[in-house]
């Protein structure tokens, strides 16, 4: 008889794996920021139903089987023509970094639908050569204007370190940041559309996010300092025990209900037209001069994803830590969908590349950060779930895997 391990992060404790994807009921679909990870209450996670499908691919068969994407490319028609300035003025607001995606939705907003789009960029934390050279090609050769926000780098920095520390999530004040910075620079051009691309992994694949929400964000934010939080700490810890002022923490939170334009909207391309990540590249490259990562990423098998900052390697591997998910899972998963690669060949690719170690940048990542190596390891063991992980002749495994070859299978 199995033992009943313990479950970290409000995970579900069988570990189900999707019969059509690679992807597991481990996967967080909705996470609310409480404290500290072990105390998600409210954690959401892919659901797997009694077929053994997962969300993901259930809303990707939807898309290829009930969507008319004639009617929802006229919708987005309807709104753009409401919307579209006719004395040069911004008329929608893209944020990204100069890869595939932001330079595909801007470049159709622009060139396809007659657009003027603001593009924006929060500047990446450690950024790549290639990513730079990325973004400036987004802008001469897509022909775009752009704005780069970069926040104050020893507030970026010390945020980092502590979501590391707290999270184990290297990316979490980044996330955020970037999420927030686009309502307020929109609202101070008088912008009402903001875009971004595919919405979260489909997900949660809805029209769009508004005024309304973003207020409701702003409200809870403000008015509840000891319940907003950021790696993994309350603001108001922040400033009394790690000597932050709110002016170095606000560019992280919502915009002010004042500051935001009251007509603005969140809108996902991907949900107006059909989107396809692979084909974003293809697009980006022929349009853009968007060019892939010199040498395959460490910990999946492309070279065009998520590549303009040095930390997001490592981010890829944290979530491998926490929840027995790798980036591998992720871009496979994806490909089945996109009829790209068979869950077969998706398996093997896991076998191979599933939770390697992204040794590239790490030591200067950790100099960065200021965290011992020996120290972020120590982490790392902390925050893996007795349910995922055993350690067997002092190397840790997993408990259950894709392949069956965990030490539980």
């Amino acid at each position: 008889m199995k033992k009943n391990y313990k479950a970290l992060y409000n995970l579900p404790k069988k570990v189900i794996f999707c019969n059509k994807c690679i992807l597991s009921n481990q996967v967080p679909a909705s996470i609310p920021e409480f404290k500290h990870l072990r105390d998600r209450k409210g954690a959401k996670y892919v659901n797997i139903d009694k077929d053994q499908i997962c969300d993901p691919c259930k809303t990707h068969t939807e898309k290829e089987n009930k969507i008319n994407w004639e009617e929802r490319e006229q919708l987005l028609l309807k709104i753009l023509e409401k919307h579209r300035s006719n004395n040069n003025q911004y008329d929608c607001l893209v944020p990204g970094s100069g890869g595939k995606d932001s330079a595909m939705q801007a470049h159709l907003l622009k060139y396809k639908y007659g657009m003027n789009p603001l593009c924006i960029t929060w500047d990446p934390i450690l950024p790549t050569d290639y990513g730079r050279e990325n973004l400036s090609n987004f802008i001469k050769i897509g022909g775009f204007d752009n704005m780069t926000f970069t926040p104050n780098g020893e507030v970026m920095r010390k945020l980092t370190r502590l979501g590391v520390k707290n999270l184990l999530h290297p990316f979490q004040t980044f996330i955020l940041g970037q999420k927030n910075l686009a309502p307020k620079i929109a609202s101070k051009f008088g912008i009402e559309l903001i875009f971004y691309g595919e919405n979260n992994a489909e997900y949660n694949d809805t029209l769009s996010s508004s005024y309304s929400y973003l207020a409701k964000m702003t409200n809870h934010a403000y008015k509840n300092l000891n319940n907003t939080y950021l790696s993994g700490l309350s603001i108001k810890e922040l400033i009394k025990d790690h000597d932050f002022k709110m002016n170095d923490l606000k560019t992280f939170l919502p915009a002010k209900m004042d500051e935001l334009k009251k007509n603005l909207k969140i809108l996902y391309l991907g949900y107006f037209i059909n989107w396809i990540p692979q084909e974003a590249y293809y697009y980006a490259v022929e349009n853009t001069g968007f060019k892939a990562r010199p040498f395959r990423t460490q910990g999946t098998y492309n070279k065009y994803s998520s590549i303009d900052d040095k930390i997001d390697d490592l981010h890829y591997y944290t979530t491998f830590i926490k929840f027995g998910i790798g980036r591998t899972t992720y871009d496979a998963s994806q490909e089945i969908r996109n009829n790209h690669i068979t869950r077969d060949e998706a398996k093997v690719l896991a076998h191979r590349f599933e939770g390697e170690f992204p040794d590239k940048y790490f030591s200067e990542v950790m100099e960065y950060l200021k965290i011992k190596e020996k120290t972020f390891f120590k982490w790392c063991d902390d925050f893996r779930s007795p349910h995922l992980w055993t350690k067997k002749k002092g190397k840790w495994k997993l408990r259950h895997n894709i392949n069956k070859t965990g030490e539980d299978d």
